[in-house]
């Protein structure tokens, strides 16, 4: 059996070689036109904050009653994920801030034992989650924002199970 051969392709020879980069991709209006469609959205995303919040809540809640199994802990992780990537679209990035915290704390396998161990700081995440959106606490120039995400981020920095 011969090996199959290969070739060398240099990216600065092959591709998008008339693409010029120094120019914007996107005019002044079409991020106007953007800007606009996302504020006609604001008060629908506010709606899909509340919408995420409940269904890390309920992941949670199903967490408790199947005593924290690693794919309990994964279907948290899983809406965290999802909160971390769209908090700041939807105009909360204390939310994104909030869920990447819990997301650091599951996402290893020594971070999913000590969940097991003690949820209580899953917990504390979701619950902070929530209150911030209950009442609209969308950044962390906010005293009690800023408050929850040093406490959760040091807390979960303390347990050393969180990926650098």
């Amino acid at each position: 059996m011969s090996k199959p051969t290969v070739q060398m392709i240099d990216p600065r020879d092959a591709g998008l070689r008339g693409l010029n980069l120094k120019r914007p991709i996107f005019d002044e209006e079409a991020i106007a036109r953007a800007d606009n469609t996302l504020k006609a959205m604001s008060d629908s995303m506010e709606q899909w904050l509340e919408d995420d919040a409940e269904r890390l809540q309920s992941a949670r809640l199903a967490a408790e009653r199947a005593d924290w199994t690693l794919h309990a802990l994964e279907q948290i992780f899983a809406v965290a994920h999802d909160l971390k990537g769209m908090g700041g679209t939807y105009g909360f990035p204390l939310a994104t801030q909030l869920a990447a915290s819990l997301c650091r704390l599951i996402e290893t396998d020594a971070g999913k034992r000590a969940a097991q161990r003690d949820p209580a700081l899953v917990c504390a995440h979701v619950d902070a989650l929530r209150a911030a959106v209950r009442d609209r606490i969308r950044d962390d120039t906010h005293p009690v924002g800023r408050a929850l995400v040093q406490a959760l981020e040091a807390e979960v920095e303390r347990l050393g199970v969180a990926p650098r």
